[in-house]
This record gives C-alpha cells, sequence and structure tokens, in this order.
C-alpha cells in the first residue's frame, strides 16, 4: 500500500495524440491534513474512496488506501467535501513499460496540466517523454488536496 509516484509539469499536448484512454474526474477532499488526506473521487461511471499518507523525504513514496465504492455514495460525500473540487481530464500515456497518468485541470485550476508516473521503486528508471517537463514531485502545492483550497489561478507567477 506504499505508492511510489513521480510528478511533473507537462511542457505541450503531444500526449493527447498518445494517449489510449481519456476520462473526467470530479473530487473533493472530507481530509487535507498534512498527515492524512481523504479524497472521494467520481471517475467516469465509478466512485472511489481513498486516503493518504504524508510523503517521505523525497515526497515520492507515501502511504496510499483506495477503495471502489458505489458512484451514487461517492455523489453523496462530494457533498460534504471541504470548500474547493478538483475537476480534471486524465489521459493515460504508455511510454515504453510506464503509464503517465496526464492530468488536464479545469475550473479554477486551468492551465495546469500535470503528469505522473508510477514506479515500483523509487530509484527505477523510465523512459521520458519529450512533453515532459519539470518534475514537482513532493513539491505540496501540486497536490489535488492543495489545489482545492489554493487553486492555480491564484497562484502569482504561476509555476
Amino acid at each position: 500500500m506504499i505508492e511510489i509516484e513521480r510528478k511533473f509539469l507537462v511542457t505541450s499536448t503531444a500526449y493527447q495524440k498518445q494517449a489510449t484512454s481519456k476520462e473526467r474526474i470530479v473530487q473533493g477532499f472530507l481530509n487535507t491534513d498534512p498527515e492524512r488526506t481523504v479524497r472521494v473521487r467520481v471517475k467516469g461511471d465509478k466512485g472511489f474512496l481513498t486516503v493518504k499518507g504524508k510523503g517521505n523525504d523525497t515526497g515520492v513514496s507515501r502511504f496510499e488506501w483506495e477503495k471502489e465504492i458505489d458512484v451514487v455514495e461517492a455523489e453523496a460525500l462530494l457533498k460534504l467535501a471541504e470548500p474547493g473540487s478538483i475537476d480534471k481530464i486524465r489521459y493515460e500515456v504508455k511510454i515504453g513499460a510506464h503509464v503517465f497518468e496526464v492530468d488536464e485541470f479545469y475550473g479554477d485550476n486551468e492551465g495546469l496540466t500535470v503528469a505522473e508516473v508510477e514506479l515500483s521503486s523509487e530509484n527505477e528508471n523510465f523512459e521520458s517523454p519529450e512533453w515532459l517537463g519539470l518534475e514537482v514531485s513532493g513539491i505540496t502545492k501540486y497536490y489535488n488536496s492543495q489545489l482545492s483550497k489554493h487553486p492555480f489561478k491564484y497562484w502569482g507567477g504561476k509555476n
């Protein structure tokens, strides 16, 4: 249940043509405490409840527990969420042996596009696509839980 994930800014829309899937995600947070976040998500016609722990020193590894729940339950839980929500389109792009999840944000986070790749170890090598930009792993302002409270549109110099 340890998630090892690296996160990057995206420099172009080239990933869209490489994507194998595309799906809208709406999510809110029942708890955004830095020690643990509790997220409720509607992804397509499915609901999910997720608990994430605090990241390690590098910000690449952290505890994650996720359970699929009925979409009607997820929609009801979204009504209990803290103020601020996340609305995004997720593209899945296979590059070499890995799948990158590229999130295009909308609403108050429009203009931000972030790619994540899950790894089996922090030092695992992966092929970097040409559209992969600056690494932002461990920079908390890029966490969805923080984007829900401090959206991209309010950032001064943006990135």
